[in-house]
C-alpha cells in the first residue's frame, strides 16, 4: 500500500496531512522504535533505533538528545529522511507488517527542557514504555544523566508512506549460514534474523527496508525485496533489539558499498559502527557510554556559547506520577 503527497493533490485540491489520512496510523503508533534514516557528510545513508509521536498536524516528532547530535547534524545539511517501522516487539500487533515513511525534517539549534506540547507527550510515552527511564528523574543520577533531558527537536513532514510484509526469518538458519565467515560486522549480523537496509535511489532519496542477507566470499548479499529501488552506493546494515520494556537495548550498523551482482546486491562492508552497549557487552560498556554522551554534550553547548540549561525536574515528575497511577 501506499500513499503521497501527489497522490492526495489529485484526490483533493487542499489535501489533509498524509498521516491522518494514512489508514496505517494505528499499525504506526503500535510500534515501540522506528528506524529512523538521515544522509551523513559523506553521501552515506545510515540509519539509527529511536522513539517518537505521530502529532496532531500530520508531521511526526522525533527528539535527539545533545549526547547524540549527529541525526541533527545529518538533517541540517539534507532533509531528506525516512522512518521504517519494522520491529514489532511488544507492539501487540498479530499480524505486523513494516511501514516506511518518507519525508522532510527540520531540526532547529533549540535546545528543549520543557516537557509542554508536543515533548510532553513524547515524554509521557517513554516514560510508560520504558519504565527504567523514570528512575533517571532521581538523585543522584540526576546529576549525572541531565543529558539525556537536554533535547533537540526533529520534526518530519511526510511526502509518501509505503507499507509491505515483513520477511519470513529464522533464527538458527541465521546462525549456521553465518558459521565461519569473517566479513566485519559478521559476529553482530549472525545474532540477528534480519536487518534494515539503509540505501539512496537515482534520485539521491533514501530507501528503507527490513529484510535478510547471507554472507559470501566478498560481502553481504541482500535479498531486495519486489518494489524496492535502490542505486549503486555508500549504503548500510543496521540490527537493534528491545525488550517488552524498552530495556536491554543494543544496535549496530555495518556499513559499506552497495552494488549490483548479476540480478542480486551485494553490500561490500567496510566498518562496524556500534555506539552504545557491545554485542559482546563487557562490565565498563554503561562508564564508556556515560562519558562519552557527557563530553558530546558539552562541546555542543561549548561550540555555540550556550550555557547548559537548567532541567524542571519537577515537571518530569508530575509526568511520571501520572504515569504511575495509570
Amino acid at each position: 500500500m501506499e500513499l503521497s503527497i501527489d497522490t492526495m493533490s489529485r484526490m483533493n485540491t487542499e489535501p489533509e496531512p498524509l498521516l491522518a489520512a494514512s489508514d496505517l496510523v494505528a499499525t504506526l503508533e503500535a510500534y515501540r522504535t522506528c528506524e529512523f534514516a538521515t544522509i551523513g557528510r559523506d553521501g552515506t545513508p545510515m540509519a539509527w533505533p529511536t522513539s517518537g509521536i505521530a502529532c496532531g498536524d500530520g508531521t511526526f516528532l522525533l527528539t535527539t538528545s545533545l549526547g547524540y547530535p549527529q541525526k541533527a547534524y545529518n538533517v541540517r545539511r539534507d532533509a531528506r529522511v525516512a522512518l521504517l517501522f519494522s520491529d514489532p516487539t511488544a507492539s501487540g500487533l498479530a499480524s505486523a507488517e513494516q511501514i516506511l515513511v518518507r519525508g522532510d525534517a527540520v531540526c532547529p539549534d533549540d535546545v528543549h527542557t520543557d516537557p509542554v506540547g508536543d515533548l510532553g507527550v513524547f515524554w509521557h510515552r517513554i516514560f510508560e514504555r520504558q519504565p527504567e527511564s523514570r528512575r533517571y528523574l532521581d538523585w543522584p543520577l540526576t546529576k549525572l544523566t541531565d543529558f539525556y533531558f537536554l533535547r533537540l527537536l526533529i520534526r518530519i513532514t511526510p511526502t509518501d508512506v509505503t507499507s509491505r510484509p515483513l520477511p519470513a526469518t529464522e533464527t538458527a538458519a541465521v546462525a549456521t549460514t553465518f558459521a565461519g565467515t569473517e566479513l566485519v560486522g559478521a559476529d553482530v549480523l549472525a545474532s540477528y534474523p534480519s536487518v534494515v537496509l539503509t540505501a539512496r535511489n537515482r534520485a539521491g532519496a533514501v530507501v528503507m527496508a527490513r529484510t535478510t542477507v547471507a554472507p559470501v566470499e566478498s560481502g553481504y548479499r541482500v535479498a531486495m525485496p519486489d518494489g524496492v529501488a535502490v542505486s549503486e552506493g555508500p549504503a548500510s546494515l543496521l540490527v537493534h533489539r528491545h525488550d517488552d520494556n524498552l530495556s536491554k537495548l543494543h544496535n549496530a550498523s555495518v556499513r559499506g558499498m552497495l552494488a549490483a551482482d548479476g540480478d542480486e546486491w551485494l553490500l561490500r562492508p567496510e566498518r562496524l559502527v556500534e555506539p552504545g552497549v557491545r554485542n559482546r557487552a563487557g562490565l565498563t560498556d554503561p562508564l564508556r557510554i556515560l562519558r562519552d554522551f557527557r563530553a558530546t554534550t558539552r562541546r555542543y553547548l561549548e561550540r555555540r556559547g550556550l550555557e547548559r540549561p537548567q532541567v524542571p525536574w519537577p515537571a518530569y515528575r508530575a509526568i511520571r506520577a501520572a504515569v504511575n497511577g495509570h
